[in-house]
């Protein structure tokens, strides 16, 4: 239920960005949602065309690009997905921990 203010917030970032550039409506909107940053980009998808109605964005294509959550290796330093129920590097069995991949959020861009 949360994405539904976000993505009003996300609509009218991109109004306000046609209206400085002279535009009248929005295109496209590029959005960067990682999977673990609290927001469900499927939620975000599904409200979009009912709030974009009667604003600049009511015909622009929401694009969003998900981002997995990786983990890295406290022993060899690599990146890598975990794998279910637990957190061994898939290189040197060393232990992954937490990064802030996959926490993004954020208007990669708008095309007006």
């Amino acid at each position: 239920m949360h994405e539904y203010p976000i993505t009003q917030r996300i609509i009218e970032i991109a109004g306000e960005y046609a209206e400085k550039n002279h535009a009248e409506e929005v295109k496209v909107i590029h959005l960067v949602v990682g999977d673990t940053c609290g927001y469900v980009a499927s939620s975000i998808e599904l409200y979009f065309d009912i709030i974009a109605e009667g604003t600049p964005c009511e015909k622009a294509k929401l694009h969003i690009k998900r981002v997995t959550p990786e983990l890295k290796c406290s022993a060899c330093g690599k990146l890598f997905v975990r794998k279910p129920f637990t957190f061994e590097c898939p290189f040197c069995k060393g232990e992954g921990r937490p990064t802030e991949i996959g926490q993004e959020f954020y208007i990669k861009s708008i095309e007006v």
